[in-house]
């Protein structure tokens, strides 16, 4: 348990006037959230297995919830499991943009307050949030992600509670330390920065793909100071809820964050025309980033600040293997990137570059693993290495693209390629060989369990290199392969903006909270960097405060006489 009287540091708190505030000079220790294991017989897995049967057949209501107000509006949604989509989740409604404004105005009316209490006390609630998703919770918020966005045991474990609690620890830990960031003295005065929330509101749009995510968006700018909108995803409904009453539970006030499902050009609509927008807080597509953002630029006169926009939009990610590479790693890094969570991760390999030298022993290693992959059930077969594809909007975009693989003369389907609806929006893990290293296969994204492979003359890997680099507008995650360290080292000047996390002999997945900080440019989105000990002056407003402590006696200069 981390609680803000228990939390160890390395030096105490110093006493130093500043004018009206006593600043603490301390570092916070937190650590990673240890992964548990899910064996047979332990204690966790019993757990989650309870929680997983609790919840068969079941259907949540959630309302939309402003202030301590549950809310029902006639616009009825339903959550779908992927891999059953005859189970209803979760039943919940679209705020309309009547509701929206009156979320809007009720948390800009309490931001105030909340902007003014001590950064310890806010930091409070996310150290206690993450104690209880780490305990108590843990295994409900596991379930729900598992059944509601198709995933494995593993892939909830590592994300909904893992990073999830990281976010929360971490970002506690960075805010508190911020406040020891002061400007220098001079004599007969002080200086103090104050690190302000924004003033109006921040809009949290979150992805379906990581319930981590979710929270993050609208709990990192709350601890801040700041007051947020989110909209949850409505493929990740119910873990989100539970993680938005967490958040309460913990000590959150109502309209501090409002929990507010909406259809999405409604609820861009609405929170691009308020004065009071402060901030944008992303995680989706590109085309819907764009269009918040030119709504933003549209109505610029419309606001009392310019809001900041923050966001994380997926990519086109690589894996580049050069002769030199350990080939079992390749194979083990790549079916892993490319395949769990079937793909639908921002960062997953979508694209490889193999020499001709080693793409036999990678695409026979590549084809023994394929073989042994299971695409099925998360909760009733526990050895399912992935599950279905999030919604019937995803499963149809990658069915165009196996169909598009299987008619073009440029692309030879190697392992997979095949994909059922019937119960739940299943696709095939699928390699696909590309002859064209600009086919457009290599160079969009697909969002799904789909690589494609360019097999390149080993000796032309520099200009790989720089086909790597200008064949996507995105530029999130990629890897190089190599034991050569001459070519690391050219691989890395080539590569240098080709990605935000950038992996040395390691899959392009997996980057972990204050060890990798996630995010890239180019499409990819602003990269800033959730994760590491940046992201919260992201949602700070810094007002810097002089005081004199030296009576002002004389107007002259001395060299005027």
């Amino acid at each position: 348990m981390l609680h803000w009287n228990m939390l160890r540091v390395r030096s105490a708190f110093y006493q130093s006037w500043r004018g009206f505030r006593t600043f603490p000079c301390a570092a916070v220790e937190v650590k990673n959230e240890p992964i548990l294991g899910f064996n047979e017989g332990s204690p966790e897995r019993a757990e989650l297995q309870k929680a997983l049967d609790d919840l068969k057949g079941k259907t949540e209501e959630i309302p939309c919830v402003v202030g301590d107000e549950h809310v029902w509006t006639k616009d009825i949604r339903y959550q779908l499991s992927p891999f059953n989509h005859s189970h209803k989740l979760a039943k919940f409604c679209y705020a309309d943009k009547e509701l929206l404004n009156k979320a809007i105005l009720a948390s800009v009316a309490a931001r105030r307050e909340w902007d003014l209490k001590p950064i310890q006390d806010r930091a409070q609630v996310l150290f206690k949030a993450a104690d209880i998703i780490s305990g108590p919770k843990r295994a409900e918020i596991l379930a729900k992600t598992m059944i509601g966005q198709g995933k494995t045991v593993v892939q909830a474990e590592i994300d909904a509670a893992a990073e999830l609690i990281d976010f929360f620890r971490f970002n506690a830990k960075h805010a508190v330390e911020l406040e020891s960031q002061q400007p220098l003295d001079s004599d007969g005065s002080t200086n103090t920065m104050l690190y302000r929330g924004l003033e109006g509101f921040i809009a949290a749009v979150a992805p379906f793909n990581f319930t981590a995510i979710g929270g993050n968006l609208a709990g990192t700018p709350a601890l801040m100071g700041n007051v947020v909108l989110w909209k949850p995803s409505d493929t990740a409904m119910s873990a989100s809820y539970a993680v938005y009453n967490v958040l309460r539970d913990s000590g959150l006030p109502p309209n501090i964050i409002q929990f507010v499902p909406a259809d999405g050009p409604v609820f861009g609509d609405t929170i691009t025309s308020s004065e009071h927008l402060a901030g944008i807080n992303f995680t989706g597509s590109v085309p819907t980033f764009k269009r918040l953002w030119k709504q933003v630029a549209q109505n610029l006169d419309v606001y009392k600040n310019f809001p900041r926009v923050a966001g994380e939009c997926g990519g086109k990610n690589f894996h580049f293997v050069h002769k030199s590479a350990d080939v079992q790693s390749v194979v083990t890094g790549t079916i892993r990137s490319a395949f769990e969570y079937g793909g639908q991760k921002c960062s997953a390999c979508s694209r490889m570059y193999v020499p001709d030298s080693l793409w036999p022993q990678i695409k026979q290693g590549l084809l023994d693993i394929h073989k042994q992959l299971k695409v099925g059930d998360p909760v009733e077969d526990w050895n399912t290495f992935f599950s279905a594809v999030i919604d019937d909007k995803s499963f149809a975009r990658i069915k165009k693209w196996l169909d598009h693989a299987k008619s073009s003369p440029k692309l030879n389907i190697i392992a997979g390629g095949h994909c059922n609806d019937k119960k739940g929006y299943f696709v095939e893990p699928t390699i696909i060989e590309s002859t064209d290293p600009q086919e457009a296969i290599m160079a969009e994204e697909i969002f799904g369990p789909v690589l494609s492979v360019y097999v390149y003359p080993e000796n032309d890997y520099l200009e790989v290199l720089h086909l790597i680099d200008n064949t996507s507008p995105y530029a999130l995650t990629g890897a190089v392969f190599a034991l050569d360290k001459n070519v690391v080292n050219e691989a890395a000047k080539a590569l240098r903006n080709a990605a935000g996390n950038y992996y040395v002999n390691d899959k392009s997945t997996g980057s972990i909270v204050a060890q990798q900080p996630f995010g890239g440019a180019r499409a990819s989105g602003t990269n800033d960097k959730p994760g590491g000990p940046h992201y919260v002056l992201r949602w700070t407003s810094p007002q810097v405060v002089k005081a004199t402590h030296v009576p002002l006696r004389e107007w002259k200069y001395p060299y005027m006489g």
